[in-house]
């Protein structure tokens, strides 16, 4: 049809009432989460060694930092080589109910500008003391090393500081040992020890970014500090010791006090950076690839021997592979190691982490089950498997020199894990999944005037809390979205070889952003694009400045403008910009159906004659949401957007997003639902779930809800009876990915707002589960849903029944429906217990407590139960949940976003006031929250009648 144009599911989700832009999303916000890790046979010393944290130790840093040991950031006098360590985990405690490791290092270093301070960082290590110093220092090649001065703990920094008589000279090369106890704790960050329960066993592990590697052993902690590592690992029989590289041959040992142990040393690392740093021992067991077909590197999946032994490994070894090989292609450099090992384990406060050779996961991130794991888990693990092994090449071999450019790791991760889950899964229409995943959450986040840009300056992030504070969805999903719109206009081919050349000219070195720019243009001009700036100019306005614009197109005139979008208008940007909140646009748009050329927006208001249409014309910009950005019409094109779509039964998207009334009405929005009973595909009903959902917050405890709920009744009964007959009454499972996904749809609306029959099927199969535990015949698919509406129908029994499985489970994905599903009861006490549950390691494990507690201020009866409780166990919480262990940013985003009133307001600020010290990670969340309380506020003010007279006409067959 020549430049026709079709209105697929997706352009009609994304570039029509995507255009209709966005509060809905707005307070819905998921914040990701997303939310993306020697050969010496000498033992350690025991933990009986002395050990000081010497003279001079500092409790305060000066807010203006006058000594180098005072600021966050190394010197670049020094720079590392390689280090040779020695690690000993005790995997019992030690009689004072302890868990320990000890060990010893060696690092290797070049002075690089003559100094007389060595600065290392150490954080929570007790160090072994030579003649009252923490270290030994020698030079290397016969020369003869300066005698240490002094040397003690800079605690705040997290520096072991060594004060020399006379200076180490330029181009000298040194050692530095030391000999250390750590302890061996249950906190997930650093070296940290995990269990699982139903064995009662003990493992040792790691997660050492952004900042932990220091816990672990002495080291230059930061990522433009490589070196090569050669580790040791030694280790009780009948476990196996694993890390980034090769084993050699293990051997026994037997220490002075008679233990017999393994040592277990691995071969030299690439050069790398501390934070990919990672080392394991454990007793699991694994499966491996056919070397046959990847004869230039092996593959295994570890995991608990229960799990290995029930195939539970054996889908991510399958995609492993392809997805390796696909990205070989994509970056035109061979995968650049000898070796990928992969491990599930019980305890893990991330989704993953992209350590080079030895990626670690949370269990639900690699295993799956399909006789217990859902489509959605399934789809999970290969996203999740795709984005660390896209890290191998983009963060591994070319690493970013500092955190404040985060967003360019895990963004360019975040929106090629799409593409490699694609390549393995092509049924599952990845590419159409990441606007509803990734982008219009994100959007709903930086629409506020609390958000932050993609890149900082260096200057601005320098201690360990602003460093965490980055792993946020703006550095994940926005860094994704804007990658994604740049390789849309410059095309995925140009991308890739740009991406290639970057990559080679980069090997085993680090960079700023401003270095993948130079590499995209070479490769734009090499292909003859013709771009309005260059790359990095176009480019700069996205990282470098918060927010994104709303552009208005006037289809009467073709007048084009653009302006910061933002949840509440009146909201005060105080964060000045460079580019005076303007982007250079590029637009998309098709016109009565069909494609038109790209249009460039570059400056506050443009004007573009074609833009104009006819009486019978309409207009959409933004095909495929690939630009991010939102889009606005007059109310003559929405008209017939809206009129075409719904007579041309291509009314294949029902995007809820009602805007502030100051752009588009909320009734507006609110009519496009009216075709949703005619409608069957995911894609509407899953972007309608999502802003429904915002209406449900808004009103599930006014009495706007009784109406609303007969509205959204009235319109899934349909796909309820829809899917009740494509499953021959429930009992087969659909055959499409996403048919699978809107079953859930229909299941969990019906359900709620009361279809007949639905909650008596849901209570029927959990009390047939419950007369019989161990024949569960639920579904995967359907268990979250059927879990929660039974919990939330039933009382105590059928609570303390779900506990029981929940504590028995074996299957990590079975664990966390359940875990949801508790959540769903209606019984406040039930409720207050397991918030007790939270914060006890033993009922539910550190990495699951902010989860479960977000879970539970989900529920309108919850929600206030959790802010109480957040609040009279903040001390808590802080103190014994922090590095690593729980995302204090979700925490507060999780809680606070039902809140929509002036007493919840005050509430919020009488927690900032009441803890301003002690919010670590979470400050700017907290800043972000108060800004979407009182744009609740506002929006409620306006629309709460309109709002409620709409759902009661409509339900009352009035117009």
């Amino acid at each position: 049809m020549g430049k026709g144009f079709f209105i697929s599911k997706v352009v009609a989700v994304v570039c029509v009432v995507v255009a209709i832009s966005a509060v809905a999303t707005i307070i819905a916000l998921s914040v990701v989460y997303a939310q993306e890790k020697s050969k010496n046979q000498e033992t350690p010393a025991t933990a009986t060694t002395g050990t000081t944290a010497g003279p001079g130790t500092q409790t305060t840093t000066p807010s203006t930092p006058k000594e180098p040991w005072q600021h966050y950031r190394l010197p670049d006098s020094l720079s590392p080589i390689s280090y040779n360590v020695t690690l000993w985990p005790r995997l019992t405690p030690n009689p004072d109910g302890l868990y320990i490791f000890s060990g010893y290092s060696t690092v290797l270093f070049t002075c690089v500008n003559e100094t007389d301070l060595i600065l290392i960082h150490s954080n929570k290590l007790n160090f072994t003391m030579f003649d009252g110093y923490h270290a030994q220092l020698k030079a290397v090649d016969g020369a003869s090393a300066p005698q240490l001065k002094k040397s003690w703990l800079e605690v705040p920094t997290q520096y072991l500081v060594i004060q020399l008589s006379s200076p180490m000279q330029a181009g000298s090369t040194y050692e530095l040992f030391t000999e250390f106890v750590g302890e061996l704790a249950d906190d997930l960050g650093g070296f940290y020890r995990s269990e699982y329960y139903e064995d009662g066993v003990i493992l040792a592990t790691t997660q050492m970014q952004p900042t932990d590697a220091r816990k672990a052993f002495p080291c230059f902690d930061e990522p433009a500090m490589k070196a090569v590592f050669h580790m040791t690992l030694i280790h009780p029989h009948g476990t196996v010791a694993l890390s980034n590289s090769m084993n050699y041959e293990p051997i026994n040992i037997t220490t002075p006090d008679g233990l017999n142990l393994i040592q277990t040393s691995f071969g030299p690392t690439e050069i790398m950076s501390t934070y990919l740093l990672a080392f394991v021992v454990c007793d699991f067991g694994f499966i491996q690839s056919d070397l046959g077909l990847f004869s230039l590197f092996q593959i295994r999946i570890w995991a608990r021997r229960k799990a290995i032994d029930e195939g539970q490994g054996a889908y991510a070894l399958e995609k492993t592979g392809p997805i390796l090989s696909f990205f070989e292609k994509y970056y035109k450099i061979p995968y650049p190691l000898k070796k990928s090992d992969q491990i599930a384990l019980p305890d893990f406060s991330a989704g993953a982490m992209e350590n080079w050779g030895l990626i670690t996961y949370r269990e639900t991130a690699l295993l799956y089950n399909p006789a217990v794991s859902s489509n959605g888990d399934k789809e999970w693990v290969a996203t999740v498997i795709s984005h660390e092994l896209a890290h191998m090449w983009f963060g591994n071999l070319v690493t970013t020199r500092w955190w404040n450019d985060l967003w360019l790791n895990e963004g360019f991760a975040t929106y090629v894990s799409y593409l490699g889950a694609n390549y393995t899964e092509p049924d599952w229409n990845m590419s159409d999944l990441i606007v509803l995943n990734e982008i219009i959450g994100v959007m709903a986040v930086d629409a506020l005037a609390s958000s932050h840009p993609l890149s900082s300056k260096e200057a601005d992030v320098m201690r360990p809390e602003d460093i965490n504070a980055l792993f946020d969805s703006i550095t994940y999903s926005k860094g994704a979205a804007v990658l994604r719109m740049l390789s849309s206009f410059i095309t995925e081919e140009v991308f890739s070889n740009g991406l290639s050349m970057y990559l080679e000219e980069f090997k085993y070195k680090n960079t700023v952003y401003q270095d993948l720019w130079k590499n995209l243009q070479t490769a734009v001009d090499n292909a003859g694009i013709q771009l309005p700036h260059s790359v990095e100019v176009i480019m700069n306005r996205w990282i470098l400045q918060m927010g994104f614009p709303v552009v208005t197109i006037d289809t009467s005139t073709g007048k084009i403008s653009q302006k910061h979008f933002l949840l509440n208008p009146d909201s005060v940007v105080d964060v000045p910009s460079e580019f005076n909140y303007e982007w250079f646009v590029p637009i998309t748009w098709i016109k009565t159906g069909a494609a038109k050329d790209q249009y460039w927006l570059l400056t506050k208001e443009a004007t573009n004659p074609d833009m104009t249409i006819g009486a019978s014309e309409w207009l959409i910009a933004n095909i495929d949401m690939k630009g991010f950005y939102r889009v606005n019409y007059d109310s003559e094109n929405w008209d017939r957007i809206l009129t075409k779509l719904s007579e041309a039964m291509l009314f294949d998207f029902i995007l809820f997003l009602a805007v502030l009334a100051k752009i588009v009405s909320t009734t507006l929005a609110l009519s496009t639902t009216r075709f949703l009973n005619a409608e069957l595909e995911y894609m509407p009903w899953q972007t309608a779930t999502r802003n429904l959902d915002y209406f449900v917050l808004m009103f599930d405890r006014s009495e706007v809800y009784g109406p609303m709920q007969g509205y959204i009744n009235k319109k899934v009964t349909p796909l309820f009876k829809h899917f009740k007959d494509l499953t021959a009454n429930w009992t087969k499972i659909p055959e499409k990915h996403t048919d699978q996904y809107n079953q859930v749809n229909a299941l969990s609306w019906g359900c709620s707002t009361g279809v007949e029959g639905c909650k008596e099927l849901t209570t029927a199969w959990f009390k047939e589960w419950m007369d019989n535990p161990d024949n569960n015949k639920i579904s995967p698919n359907l268990r979250t849903t059927v879990y929660c509406s039974a919990i939330a129908e039933g009382g105590v029994v059928e609570w303390d029944f779900a506990w029981g499985m929940y504590r028995n489970a074996t299957i990590a994905s079975e664990a966390e429906k359940l875990l949801y599903a508790l959540s769903c009861t209606k019984q406040p006490w039930l409720l207050n217990r397991y918030l007790e549950y939270c914060l006890v390691p033993e009922m539910i494990r550190k990495q699951d407590a902010t989860f479960t507690i977000n879970y539970i201020a989900g529920n309108p009866i919850g929600q206030p139960l959790a802010w109480d409780f957040i609040r009279a166990n903040w001390d808590h919480i802080f103190n014994n949940y922090g590095g690593g262990s729980m995302s204090f940013g979700r925490l507060i985003n999780g809680v606070t976003k039902r809140f929509s009133s002036e007493f919840e307001y005050k509430q919020l600020l009488q927690f900032k006031e009441d803890n301003i010290n002690q919010l670590g990670s979470a400050a700017s969340s907290l800043e972000q929250a108060l800004e979407r309380t009182k744009a609740n506020m506002d929006w409620l003010a306006l629309n709460k009648k309109l709002v409620f007279d709409w759902f009661t006409n409509e339900i009352s067959g009035t117009v």
